[in-house]
């Protein structure tokens, strides 16, 4: 009996979802398969409950449901309730369990290549759904301060008390003066949309240097600008499509309970940009 997996947002005929799930259930030869399923905002219940009726096994949870998906859970993992965020669902004849992939899957490129997180001092550039799972990340790593920069002063806030209930340190920076000392921090992430499909850089990099770690999370392009300019700096990068591809295999191991295959789920990817 093929199992079948769903991605459901909207819009979601961008997403990268299904190519990578699907490579990855060939690749290790399981009967399932992974749609994209549209769920308009507004429709959440009734698009549920469709999945449920044609039980479906599990399902990736994006824009904009992720926060409003948690009223329909039976259950949830302590990520979940942590970032008040779903991005990963399991369905046990209509019992739902919520994960949130995100934290875990932000950190491990940072785990990937050694990077010792611990007391550093962190700028984050936005302050939309993601950034709460990069800061319940950094906190996991007990970093020792992350400053908020952000285009409003009010959303910043709300993150800068999450950081603070989380034991941060915490505060706020406005855009212009984070670009003016962005060398002061050992990691600057952007968490913006500023950079996707190449438009523009969310802070100036003049000040970036060879010891900055610079982590956007914007996958395509794959070379954003902050990106190029930051290279250009001699800065260490990480690129979002590393994110992307970490809480995918998280999503895979939690719905199979077996090991992502990387290498096929990260060639799948690469291929597509």
């Amino acid at each position: 009996m093929t199992k079948t997996y769903a991605v459901i947002g909207d819009p979601i005929d961008h997403s990268f979802s299904p190519a990578l799930h699907n490579a990855a259930f060939l690749f290790t030869g399981l009967d399932c398969t992974y749609i994209a399923y549209r769920i308009p905002k507004g429709e959440l219940e009734f698009g549920i409950e469709a999945l449920k009726k044609i039980d479906i096994a599990g399902f990736n949870v994006t824009i904009p449901h992720k926060v409003d998906m948690m009223k329909f859970l039976d259950e949830m993992d302590n990520e979940c309730k942590l970032v008040g965020a779903t991005n990963t669902v399991t369905n046990n004849a209509g019992y739902l369990k919520g994960y949130n992939t995100d934290v875990e899957g932000f950190l491990d490129p940072i785990k990937k290549r050694k990077i010792d997180s611990k007391d550093s001092d962190v700028l984050l550039i936005g302050a939309g759904g993601a950034a709460r799972a990069i800061i319940a990340g950094f906190s996991k790593e007990k970093v020792r301060k992350i400053t908020i920069t952000n285009r409003t002063r009010e959303r910043a806030d709300e993150l800068i008390k999450f950081a603070q209930n989380l034991g941060l340190e915490s505060d706020y920076l406005d855009l212009q003066s984070a670009g003016e000392t962005a060398n002061k921090y050992k990691f600057v992430v952007n968490a913006t949309s500023v950079g996707l499909k190449g438009m523009g850089c969310p802070i100036s990099t003049k000040n970036i240097n060879r010891d900055s770690i610079i982590y956007d999370i914007v996958y395509v392009p794959v070379e954003t600008p902050l990106i190029e300019q930051s290279k250009n700096q001699g800065a260490t990068i990480i690129y979002g499509w590393e994110m992307l591809l970490a809480q995918a295999m998280k999503s895979f191991e939690i719905w199979t309970n077996r090991q992502a295959p990387y290498e096929a789920m990260k060639l799948t990817l690469l291929g597509r940009f």
